[in-house]
């Protein structure tokens, strides 16, 4: 990226963001070769959503990354709505003669012939050359049903037990399975959701996998991911949940009541995330990003020649919790790489309206701190701090809650739902909570008590707003530590 594009107003440091035009989904997240593809849904005319691409990026450690040209372009079946890629070890789709090499299963999308009905199809691409280029299956599409009008986002995965592919697939208010033995004749298997989980929108962006709980290797769950889409009468807009069961190859089935509703993240700014295949067995990590933004307002965001960032990547576990098994997210550990300059402080009574400024004026952070609740009612740190600006990161003792303030956080009057302050329920663990945070020019996510909640939000302060404070209400909280890093650029630490 120009040294110009690096430096645009809102322009994230540390987060994957399109060199320019809008971007939406990630897609086809695969490791092959030493190499991790991030392909995602891409306008390349235009600032907001339209014909949908399949921009390109690549990385060797997740963190930098070089901008690749479009890999999939619209053709005579439709845009290139949102998907996944695998690689296909053993040539299954006799596309590699006998070798392996990337296939990509995404939506091609269009409208039924001389009606405005959508038509949403499955279809395939290959890539012999390491995802430098793409060919489009001369068969496609490979999967249709005309009975279902949103019917898009194939995730697919090898399933070893049955030794067959197996497609998950967001089918309006539910998700479907099908199988296949080559990718390109596809049978269905079984359906679920359509009684279960949030209702609030469109079910998109499916994912399926199989986690360790609590890094046992006899114990394990797997994990569906679904997002759903914004409707109006949610205040929240688009989101992410999550369900936790068992999958034998072909049916799912739900560890908990179908009223239970488990969000993946209770920012705002956290959508479409699915994880990476493929990541070699002596890594054997679940690697998940998501698409920073919220379709409530995402094509009015206060950017100028790009829109939309991705999430920082996380890593994903399972932990038995006090409610249950629960998904954990940490920051990827390839993050600490951009660590700088560091102050730390320990050991802090800290009283009830003496703010504690800490001198490290940056746009770019990463906070770890724990805390040991006293007599305060709320505690927290404000972030990206002027006169007129900040964004408040803060804990409720007196409600158990966890909250993200964007209300005077710098631009936000470009929707009437970006202002506000929302959180969600977080109790103390042996009266203490723990916090690590990543500040950026354009975001803040907080992932309190090692991951067990996370919050994503977008943010956008004037550049000037750089100040950093602790405050505390109504009593003392005792700050048992924390460490504050200056984060380089990765446009400056290759």
């Amino acid at each position: 990226m120009n040294r110009l594009k690096v430096k645009e107003k809102f322009r994230p440091q540390f987060h994957f963001s399109p060199e320019s035009n809008w971007m939406n989904d990630p897609n086809g997240m695969v490791y092959y070769d030493g190499e991790y593809h991030l392909f995602y849904q891409y306008h390349p005319f235009g600032t907001t959503w339209g014909p949908m691409h399949w921009g390109h990026a690549l990385s060797k450690d997740l963190i930098h990354w070089d901008h690749l040209p479009i890999a999939l372009a619209p053709d005579e079946n439709g845009a290139i709505f949102s998907g996944s890629a695998v690689v296909d070890w053993n040539d299954t789709t006799g596309f590699f003669d006998g070798k392996s090499g990337l296939v990509a299963i995404f939506t091609h999308a269009d409208n039924y012939l001389g009606s405005d009905r959508p038509r949403q199809r499955q279809s395939l691409a290959y890539s012999t050359d390491n995802g430098r280029t793409w060919t489009k299956y001369a068969g496609n599409p490979v999967l249709v049903d005309e009975s279902i009008t949103d019917f898009r986002d194939p995730k697919v995965f090898w399933h070893q037990e049955s030794k067959k592919w197996v497609m998950i697939l967001a089918a309006g208010n539910h998700v479907r399975f099908y199988t296949s033995q080559d990718l390109k004749i596809w049978s269905f298997a079984s359906e679920f959701g359509k009684e279960e989980g949030s209702h609030a929108g469109v079910w998109e962006c499916p994912d399926l996998f199989k986690l360790q709980v609590n890094g046992n290797p006899n114990h394990n769950k797997w994990v569906m991911i679904v997002s759903i889409g914004n409707e109006s009468a949610y205040e929240e807009g688009s989101r992410t949940q999550y369900f936790i069961g068992d999958f034998d190859g072909l049916t799912f089935t739900n560890d908990y009541s179908n009223e239970t509703i488990l969000w993946l993240d209770h920012g705002r700014d956290n959508y479409a995330g699915v994880t990476w295949s493929d990541i070699p067995n002596e890594d054997a990590r679940r690697i998940f990003i998501g698409w920073m933004s919220n379709w409530k307002y995402a094509n009015e965001t206060p950017t100028d020649s790009w829109r939309s960032a991705m999430t920082v990547p996380r890593e994903l576990s399972l932990a038995e919790t006090s409610d249950g098994i629960r998904l954990i997210q940490t920051p990827l550990a390839e993050l600490k790489k951009l660590r700088q300059e560091k102050q730390s402080l320990e050991n802090l009574n800290l009283e009830a309206d003496k703010n504690l400024a800490v001198e490290f004026l940056s746009d770019q952070l990463e906070i770890i701190a724990e805390f040991e609740l006293q007599s305060t009612t709320e505690f927290g740190f404000k972030v990206r701090k002027s006169d007129i600006e900040e964004t408040i990161i803060g804990y409720s003792a007196s409600e158990n809650f966890l909250f993200v303030n964007r209300v005077n956080s710098g631009i936000s009057n470009f929707n009437e739902f970006f202002p506000c302050k929302h959180g969600a329920s977080l109790s103390p663990k042996n009266n203490r909570i723990k916090l690590h945070i990543f500040v950026d020019c354009s975001s803040v996510e907080v992932f309190a008590n090692e991951g067990e909640l996370v919050m994503t939000d977008q943010i956008f302060p004037d550049p000037s707003s750089k100040g950093l404070e602790l405050y505390t209400k109504d009593g003392k909280v005792k700050l048992l530590s924390l460490t504050i890093y200056q984060l380089d650029s990765i446009y400056r630490s290759r």
